[in-house]
């Protein structure tokens, strides 16, 4: 398995500009191509351990990699059967045929194998596959491995592909990629320094609402995140010893050590949260909205305010503030963080990061049980606790995504959010 972890995610159109690069530089197709075919070869063999490989190729280059698969499984000992959709259309692939010595059938009339590579379609592919060829497939199949050729690329990080994607290797070809993308990478955080004091390692508030267990479950997975003080304000008491209560009000608000200000978890929706939100947004604090906040703020609000924002939206609260969108969760994502001037991190069954400046994170797949009422909370308090500690915000939300995701899978199964943010503590004291 390829760590996929920091890694360029590219579209089609980057891969294929990256590809013409290399090709204008002096390389090859047809070195490419083997390149690419010698790499998903060693992982087949590894997949295959022995079993019998059906190879299954389109007519464009994607299907050139598959016979130059095919070739190196022969020549590795492997019984390997191949079978097309069609002959193939480029002069490479027809290159890469005539090297594969051995029948090759139609996929219509193909006999199962144990082992099931699929080159049919590449990232050339632009339009809804032929009805035809798609019967003969039947439904898509959830794949045990998944190889990605040069770059990783949205759909293998975001849903509903990247359920069916299984493990993801990626074959490096040597291309020159963009770097505007980027997988989820672990944060590198530390211990305290010898010389921390509570107020260094970051204080949080957090402004309490109409559900105040939402607003507990943040504060205390800020605590458990790193922060050294975590104050509560108009909240109903209760959690840990560790957590300050206090009335909110104008002082309490402007306390300068707050390194972040965290409004929204269970905030509620009248007019007494409208005038919290306001209070919020007319301080100097870095701030995280989350939850109900971001069905209360405006779009209009925001750039306007010159301090550190981060946004952390569901599909119904993105959907809220920002609206539909076009395009993919990315493109999405990316707009919302330049038309806000804020951090935005679009969670869900997939997550992204993107900031005003264009940068996106992308979180690999986490635990479907983080489905449970709860965690966005959890996830609010690990990021402000970053956002409080000093790191920028983009690299705060995306320290704080990481972290809650590597607590959910500390977790048994079946877990609630308090377990979430009790796990909090020993990852964070782990990186």
């Amino acid at each position: 398995m390829t760590p996929t972890a920091g890694l360029p995610i590219v579209t089609a159109t980057e891969m294929r500009a990256a590809e013409d690069q290399a090709i204008a530089a002096g390389r090859s197709v047809d070195d490419l191509m083997a390149q690419a075919g010698a790499g998903v070869a060693d992982i087949v063999a590894q997949q295959a351990n022995g079993r019998r490989v059906l190879v299954i190729c389109g007519p464009g280059n994607n299907g050139g990699d598959g016979y130059v698969v095919a070739c190196r499984l022969a020549e590795a000992g492997l019984s390997v059967r191949v079978a097309a959709i069609a002959a193939p259309r480029t002069d490479a692939a027809s290159r890469a045929r005539a090297a594969w010595h051995g029948p090759v059938e139609a996929l219509a009339d193909a006999a199962p194998g144990p082992v099931l590579v699929d080159c049919l379609f590449g990232t050339g592919l632009a339009r809804a596959i032929d009805p035809a060829i798609a019967a003969a497939l039947g439904a898509v199949p959830a794949f045990d491995r998944t190889v990605a050729l040069g770059a990783m690329k949205p759909g293998h990080l975001l849903q509903p592909s990247a359920s069916l994607c299984g493990t993801i290797d990626v074959v490096d070809l040597g291309l020159d990629l963009p770097r505007t993308t980027m997988v989820l990478a672990p944060p590198v955080l530390g211990p305290p320094p010898p010389e921390a004091h509570k107020y260094s390692r970051g204080m949080v508030a957090v402004i309490g609402g109409a559900m105040a267990g939402a607003g507990l479950l943040a504060a205390i997975a800020a605590l458990r995140s790193g922060a050294g003080y975590v104050t509560v304000l108009d909240g109903e008491g209760g959690g840990p010893h560790a957590l300050v209560h206090r009335p909110l009000s104008a002082t309490t608000l402007a306390e300068p050590r707050i390194g972040a200000l965290v409004i929204g978890p269970g905030l509620g929706r009248d007019e007494g949260a409208r005038a919290k939100l306001a209070d919020a947004l007319s301080t100097a604090h870095k701030l995280l909205i989350d939850g109900d906040a971001l069905h209360l703020v405006s779009v209009d609000q925001l750039p306007a305010r010159r301090v550190p924002m981060i946004l952390t939206p569901h599909a119904g609260e993105f959907a809220a503030l920002f609206g539909q969108g076009a395009g993919s969760k990315i493109d999405r994502t990316r707009e919302a963080a330049r038309c806000s001037g804020a951090v935005v991190v679009f969670k869900g069954a997939d997550t992204v990061i993107a900031d005003p400046k264009g940068r996106v994170i992308v979180a690999e797949p986490g635990s479907s049980w983080l489905s449970t009422a709860g965690t966005g909370d959890v996830l609010a308090g690990a990021i402000v606790a970053m956002l409080a500690s000093g790191l920028p915000p983009i690299d705060a939300a995306a320290a704080g995504v990481w972290l809650h995701a590597a607590a959910a899978r500390r977790c048994a199964g079946a877990f609630i959010a308090d377990d979430l943010a009790f796990a909090l503590s020993a990852v964070r004291g782990g990186v």
